[in-house]
């Protein structure tokens, strides 16, 4: 007998191009409502967070809760490795020009 998964495939052969749905990159309606309903909840509860957050005696700790909160509202940068091969590394030139 074969799985549900099995069926589907079968479906639609390898190799044709997408028909239909979202397109690639773009963010589903559901991603895009619950990021709105936190951020408004945080715009909302920014008077209590602030408080919250001032009655932490540890500015580490209280630094570390904040950054905690700020990761749902703010979107996180993808992390970028610049790096050449052995033979030919990367060169970064810095020029500093004064101006009369």
């Amino acid at each position: 007998m074969e799985s549900k998964t099995e069926e589907v495939r079968k479906g639609k052969p390898k190799g044709l191009p997408k028909t239909g749905g979202r397109q690639v990159g773009s963010p589903n309606k559901v991603t895009i409502e619950v990021k709105q309903a936190i951020a408004a909840f945080t715009s909302n509860n920014s008077e209590k967070l602030d408080k919250w957050l001032n009655e932490v005696d540890d500015p580490a700790k209280r630094l570390d809760l904040y950054f905690k909160a700020l990761e749902y509202t703010m979107p996180k940068l993808a992390r970028t490795e610049v790096s050449g091969d052995a033979d030919a590394p990367v060169k970064h030139i810095h020029e500093h020009k004064f101006l009369d």
